[in-house]
């Protein structure tokens, strides 16, 4: 197992097949460089020009299609002190009646102090004067190269996972992904300095990161991204309309359920039906996110 550190030099703006800029064994870290879109001016791209930079592909490997990429996020440092948002509220989190309402978009810098584990408005609006929320790094796009030779836009997300926004992306949660190709041909990027549920205002605080990962292949198969923390699992779904989403969370919950746990669907069932939770991660991009997640606590005695 060894730790590699990469420093792109291009970046793409779809999930695909692409020369791999690196390859890497079942169990190393890869220490590397993203960036938002804000520095993509001076930046070779590869595909497209649209935000969400992808730093990659990254081949690992003992991967093959019908196996499971373990991705386990180690560290995620922003790499520069600024981050930036845009306002209002999305249009796709507000009633028909009330958009008409809205004020012009603007675009916001964020100040990211680190030491202190705080992010605050360079120029307070009215009333956030004193706001200055938690740094809380997440991920918002990674994912594998989807089946059948396409290549996803960055700007949304599938069964290969993809511009999800989900916070649970975060240091210490382990992301699997379902391998389609070769080498699984892993992207990420879209680092977030903080950002609520939903991404509805567009954005997180968009800024460029040092992001560590390890991977592991698993001869497994999954159907739908996974993930586990310290203390929950939680399966994701990419659709739209939302439900469709909900309902494909829902269907891989249950089916990790029956095959790590021994609950068949009538168990799954008493299990999620009272103690599951939903969470919401992306519902501003073509695709929304929904996240089904079980606390551990559950399923200790399982």
């Amino acid at each position: 197992m060894a730790t590699h550190r990469f420093r792109p030099t291009r970046y793409f703006s779809v999930i695909g097949a692409a020369e791999p800029c690196l390859r890497v064994a079942d169990g190393d870290t890869v220490v590397t460089d993203t960036i938002d879109a804000s520095g993509l001016d001076a930046r070779e791209i590869a595909v497209g020009s649209r935000p969400n930079p992808m730093t990659g592909p990254f081949y690992i490997e003992g991967a093959e299609p019908g196996d499971t990429l373990a991705v386990h996020i180690d560290r995620l440092t922003p790499s520069r002190a600024t981050g930036w948002t845009y306002s209002p509220l999305a249009l796709t989190v507000l009633e028909p009646a009330a958009i008409k309402d809205r004020p012009s978009s603007e675009r916001h810098v964020w100040e990211i102090d680190g030491e202190a584990g705080t992010v605050r408005l360079r120029e307070p609006v009215r009333g956030l004067e004193d706001f200055s929320p938690p740094l809380q790094p997440m991920i918002g796009c990674f994912g594998v190269a989807p089946a059948g030779g396409q290549a996803l836009s960055t700007a949304t997300s599938a069964q290969n996972g993809g511009n999800m926004d989900y916070r649970l992306f975060a240091p210490g949660t382990t992301a699997w992904f379902p391998v389609s190709v070769p080498g699984a041909l892993f992207y990420l990027g879209d680092g977030h300095a903080c950002q609520g549920d939903g991404e509805i205002v567009g954005t997180g605080i968009e800024t460029s990161f040092e992001m560590e990962v390890t991977f592991r292949v698993l001869k497994r198969t999954i159907s739908w991204p996974r993930g586990e923390t310290a203390d929950d699992i939680f399966t994701i779904g990419n659709a739209r309309p939302l439900d469709q989403a909900l309902q494909h969370a829902t269907t891989e919950m249950s089916r990790w359920l029956g095959e790590d746990y021994g609950l068949d669907a009538r168990a799954a069932s008493h299990l999620m039906g009272q103690v599951v939770r939903y969470d919401v991660g992306n519902v501003f991009n073509p695709a929304f996110t929904v996240a089904c997640r079980i606390a551990k606590r559950w399923l200790t005695k399982l």
